[in-house]
This record gives structure tokens, sequence and C-alpha cells, in this order.
């Protein structure tokens, strides 16, 4: 998978995660090397139904049997096995769960929230003047290009190109697609690489890293720590808590389609590969004006 379809690191994890638990599960005092070929129909059907009942959800158990299809397709196409098991059974029915958005003046809430934080600090001191330039830029990055989170944190000074308004970003399967910046994102971004450096001055550190945003180290700022940064901003802004920084994604798609932008031209933006994938926002739009035309029309309620 890595060799061939540039999967990434966490789809690989995740893969041998499922194979590793589904040898586990039919051979739990066998070490490896494991019998392979021995499986059967029976045995395959018995795990799928044995991780349903630990409540896991119905993404989860599809992507263990597409693991482990994938898995026998690879055993077949090397000539280790002469049946895959898992082929033919049938994906479980997911929970099509509208995404969860902000509205435009709920955005500009949390937009101008680190700055509101920055305000209610007492010390500010050299790191502080950085976060809040840094905790800007990163809401409005999301917002304004609705790339996703680890898209940003890999995101690197040679790929982003202010003057243009545009960034280069490596999606899925390692897929490098162009994403626009609007005029605040870029601006937000400029001021936050000037002042990084300034930060990085203060620590006696003069090398530019290759990281935007980092954190009170000096070190690249992982997800999780981007993530609970989103969660006090919510709390400032007073936003409901349980939003991730992928609600700015969904958020920007359902925005654009809600002006007017096709669906073609959102899926490129966001990187999706099926078509199918973007039109769970066009429900959301549908939603949106059905709770407009209720609100709005005098003959909606009876």
């Amino acid at each position: 998978m890595e060799g061939e379809k540039n999967a990434s690191r966490h789809t690989l994890d995740a893969y041998s995660r499922d194979i590793l638990q589904f040898a586990a599960f039919v051979w739990p005092d066998q070490p490896a090397p494991y019998p392979w070929p021995a499986i059967t129909r029976i045995q395959a059907r018995s795990f799928l139904v044995n991780v349903q009942k630990t409540g896991a959800m119905p993404t989860t158990t599809g992507r263990k049997i597409s693991s482990l299809r994938s898995f026998y397709r690879f055993l077949l196409r090397e000539g280790e096995v002469k049946v895959n098991p898992f082929s033919g059974l049938p994906q479980p029915k997911k929970n099509r769960d509208l995404p969860q958005i902000l509205s435009p003046a709920e955005i500009l809430r949390l937009l101008d929230a680190p700055r509101v934080h920055f305000e209610q600090q007492a010390k500010k001191d050299a790191f502080h003047s950085y976060q809040v330039l840094r905790d800007t830029a990163i809401l409005e990055v999301l917002y304004s290009s609705g790339i996703r989170l680890s898209e940003l944190t890999g995101l690197r000074e040679e790929r982003i190109d202010l003057i243009s308004g545009v960034v280069r970003v490596l999606g899925k399967g390692r897929k490098e697609r162009i994403c626009a910046l609007g005029g605040p994102a870029s601006e937000a971004l400029h001021e936050a690489i000037e002042g990084r450096d300034v930060f990085l001055y203060s620590l006696g550190l003069t090398a530019r890293p290759k990281a935007i945003f980092l954190n009170k180290l000096g070190s690249a700022l992982s997800n999780r720590s981007i993530q609970r940064m989103m969660k006090t901003m919510l709390h400032v802004a007073g936003l409901p808590g349980d939003l991730y920084p992928h609600a700015l994604r969904h958020s920007f798609a359902t925005h654009l389609l809600d002006n007017g932008a096709d669906l073609r031209s959102v899926q490129e933006l966001l990187g999706h590969s099926s078509l199918s994938t973007t039109q769970i926002y066009t429900h959301v739009s549908i939603e949106r004006m059905k709770e407009v035309y209720t609100q709005a029309h005098p003959r909606a309620r009876r």
C-alpha cells in the first residue's frame, strides 16, 4: 500500500491493526506466521459479528472489512491463497449524519477569539505575542482554504504563495492540490510567519524551521495541540465546545455552496476523489434552505 498506492502512515497503521486484530481473534495463542489459506468465510463473518458486538461504529467495521479484503486480494495476487473469504461481505450501513457547521456570524466570532483571548491574558511575552498571530492564522487558513488539519500541520513555507493567494497541500494518498487563500487569511499567515521569526529570535534560535506553527518550545505544533487551541477559542467565542477543526472545513464547503459555487469546484477545492463524498454538503444546504423557508414564509407553518 505504501509503495503502490502512496497510502499515508495513518492508513497503514490502521490496516495493520485490523489485520493483527483478526489474527488474534482466529489464533489467540498462536504466534506468526499464520496459516492465512486456512481461513473460511464463516470465520470471516464471525470476526465481523464480534467487532459489531463490541459496539464499533459502522465506519470502523467497514474499514476492517476493507483492510482484510485488500489483504486477501494481495495474497491472491501473490499466489498465497486461492480464495478471498472477505470478498462479497456486505458493508454495514453507515449513518449519514450531517456535518456540524458554523454560520458566517459564528465564524467571525471564532476568528476574533484569539485577539480577545490575548487581551484577557495578564502575561504578554514574546510567545504570547506570537501565539495570537499563530492562532488567528490557523483558524483563518482552515476556514479560508478548507484544508484538513493534517494538511495544515504539514504546511511548509515553500508551499505558500502569498502574492497569488494559494497554497500547495499534500492530501490523502499524498496527492498534491492547490487551495485558495482569501485576503484576510493571506495577511494573517504573513503576520504569523513574521511573528514566528521574532519569537524564535527571542529564544536565541536563528535557523528558520520548516514548520510555520510552533509551540512555546519552538517545535512544530501537533494536531492535538491545535484541537486544544480550538476548544479554548470556541469557549472564548461563546460557541459549542464539541466542535473540532474539521467543522471549519465543513463550514467552508457549505458556505461556498450557499453562495452559488458549483459542486464540481467545491470537490476540487476539498480534494475529494469522488463527487458523492462532496454531495453531503448539498444536504446541509437544503436543510438550511428549509430552515429559512420555515422561518420566513407566511404559510410554512401550520
